[in-house]
């Protein structure tokens, strides 16, 4: 016995009152068996449109920004109808074979469509699995002449839609059956209804960037301003795509140029954020507002300008576009000149360097923080001012509490943007953290170099993290070549000597993050001079007090008489071969390394060069170790 088993668009399982005459014969074990099949059938068809249906629709809060639909129409069209066989001689079996009417319609038999609809009363009106009916797949296959057919059989299924909402419509214009697309219009078509996305069919035939099928809908009636799910309207699609003949159709049908979609965006920024110059043209003639600003604040030239559009800026500057419109954080108008070389350079003389400013960021900033270093020198020719820091609020933004465009450059390790800063007159003493410690922890002694040549205070404390010796130390100790050299410019070694216990017990060692290399500023405030770091208990850092010996040596060569404390005993003590330091250390020193000494605190490490003496005694005052003898 063979019989086709269809699912309701309810899609229950059971038996419907159409059915039983099909099965009437059927015993009630065969009954039993072709409503398990049924289920099964029902079943996995509910799991096919569940898959499909969140692949193709995630949830709005979800979905980035886009121009083009969330739900494009998938490459094959559902499956089409099954039918069940049955035998009950040999037992229940079944196969699928594709439904005579879809087949018909696949292929373009427009005859046999009529034969089966007028002569076998197939119902139009049931749904295949997907909820696909018959005039779907007509519009499908732009088989126009079995959609005459259909329509003029069953004209009450026109407007019908698909479980994702589409109408046969939308279903045309997604494939762009311009054919079936008159025909359906024609039979009067609801040119509005939307899938579930909220996408007309005109903006379908937008995004589809087809004039013909744009016209064929407004001459019907289509509305021009309606919203898809995201806010976009047939405007934006059009302008998107830079299609001038289907912006001036929806214009002259009513469409408003200044609607935005659910992030603020217009017609005219979504041109210049995509750099579509003719549309950009075509709206500033019809008076689109070209200052308009999207949720976040950022403008049409902000956009246009980050994408990297020259020719885009161009125009809007030359009709007056406001290059000093701040977003809701003030920062826009600085990110302008983030781009192209040539588009900063337009840009710069457009911008008010005093709203720059009340910004609390300056552009010199953000060029330094991405290496752009063709940008930070257009700026400086420029004349923005290279010692501007970052406001209260942007500067807790970092934990270093970083201030300048220098702090920017030593840290990215960018030393042509950190000797390029400098010599406009850059000051290296601005920071919480001075750019000098953060190079000293690098390790770039090329920056070092440059920083103390440009006067970077070399003996600077931090504040929130006090030292009796220089902060710059704790950074360079495990590079004494370094460390060395900022001791021969100045550096003060007498003050690493300082300890208030002396001879006696110290408590045990309590090492902070920022001994470990760390760069991380505190609020906290000081109770007692406990707080204040002493250089025995840097020293005595695990990651460091492998190199004491060492460290203790070089500055011995910067000091008279110093007594060693407890602490630092303990250091030479554990190792045999530092026994030689101690030496050093012990009362009387050599009267060549006080003269030394006494004639270098009188003149100044910088000016000792410059003394009228053999280049060989320079050389020792400048602690450039050779012999002395010919002095």
């Amino acid at each position: 016995i063979m019989a086709a088993a269809s699912l309701s668009r309810s899609g229950s399982a059971a038996l419907t009152f159409e059915d039983y005459s099909l099965y009437n014969n059927l015993s009630d074990e065969e009954l039993v068996q072709v409503a398990i099949e049924r289920s099964l059938t029902d079943a996995q068809a509910r799991n096919h449109h569940h898959q499909s249906h969140s692949s193709h629709n995630p949830p709005p809060d979800q979905t980035a920004a886009h121009y083009s639909s969330p739900n494009p129409p998938s490459e094959t069209p559902p499956d089409p109808y099954v039918r069940v066989l049955f035998s009950s001689s040999d037992g229940f079996y079944s196969h699928r074979e594709e439904e005579p009417l879809f087949k018909a319609i696949r292929v373009g038999d427009a005859n046999k469509v009529k034969a089966l609809v007028t002569c076998s009363g197939t119902n139009l009106m049931l749904p295949n699995k997907p909820g696909w009916l018959a005039i779907h797949q007509a519009a499908w296959y732009g088989q126009d002449t079995c959609l005459r057919v259909l329509l003029s059989a069953q004209p009450g299924m026109i407007n019908k839609r698909t479980e994702r909402g589409e109408s046969a419509l939308l279903v045309a214009i997604s494939k762009e059956r311009l054919q079936c697309i008159e025909v359906l219009l024609e039979r009067g078509a609801d040119p509005d209804i939307p899938n579930y996305d909220r996408e007309t069919p005109l903006y379908k035939a937008c995004e589809r960037n087809s004039a013909a099928m744009v016209a064929a809908l407004l001459n019907h009636g289509a509305a021009v301003n309606t919203h898809c799910i995201q806010g976009w309207t047939a405007l934006q699609e059009a302008v998107c795509r830079n299609n001038m003949e289907i912006c001036e159709m929806l214009l002259k049908a009513g469409a408003k140029h200044n609607l935005t979609n659910m992030y603020g965006i217009s017609p005219l920024f979504t041109a210049a954020q995509s750099g579509q110059l003719a549309a950009l043209r075509f709206l500033l003639k019809h008076g689109a507002d070209i200052n308009s600003q999207a949720a976040d604040g950022a403008t049409a030239l902000y956009e246009a300008a980050k994408n990297g559009h020259e020719e885009v800026v161009e125009l809007l500057l030359s009709q007056k576009a406001d290059a000093n419109k701040p977003g809701k954080t003030g920062i826009i108008t600085n990110k302008h000149f983030i781009g192209i070389k040539d588009i900063v350079s337009m840009l710069i003389q457009a911008t008010s360097k005093t709203r720059v400013c009340r910004t609390g960021i300056s552009p010199l900033h953000l060029a330094a923080e991405r290496n752009r270093d063709d940008i930070l020198e257009t700026l400086i020719e420029a004349g923005f001012d290279v010692n501007a820091q970052l406001s209260v609020e942007r500067s807790k933004l970092y934990e270093d509490r970083r201030s300048t465009a220098l702090y920017f450059s030593v840290i990215n390790n960018n030393i042509d943007a950190v000797r390029m800063l400098l010599a406009a007159g850059a000051n290296p003493n601005l920071d919480v953290f001075r750019p000098l410690m953060v190079a000293a922890r690098l390790g770039c002694i090329q920056t070092v170099t440059l920083l103390v040549e440009h006067g970077a205070d070399i003996n600077a404390c931090i504040p929130t993290h006090p030292t009796t010796f220089p902060a710059v130390y704790m950074f360079s100790m495990k590079y004494l070549p370094m460390f060395k050299y900022l001791l021969d410019h100045g550096g003060h070694a007498l003050s690493c000597f300082d300890c208030i216990y002396g001879n006696q017990p110290h408590p045990p060692v309590e090492t902070s993050r920022l001994v470990r290399g760390h760069l991380r500023y505190s609020d906290s405030n000081l109770t007692d001079t406990q707080q204040i770091r002493g250089f025995c208990e840097m020293i005595s850092a695990p990651s460091i007090c492998r190199w004491a010996g060492p460290i203790i040596d070089v500055l011995l060569d910067y000091v008279g008489h110093v007594p060693l404390c407890s602490r630092l005993m303990e250091h030479l003590n554990s190792y045999s071969d530092w026994s030689v330091i101690k030496d050093k250390a012990a009362p009387p020193r050599p009267l060549l390394q006080l003269c030394r000494l006494q004639i270098t605190e009188l003149v100044g490490c910088q000016l000792v060069k410059k003394l009228p003496l053999p280049g060989s005694l320079i050389r020792f005052l400048k602690h450039q170790e050779g012999p002395v003898d010919d002095c």
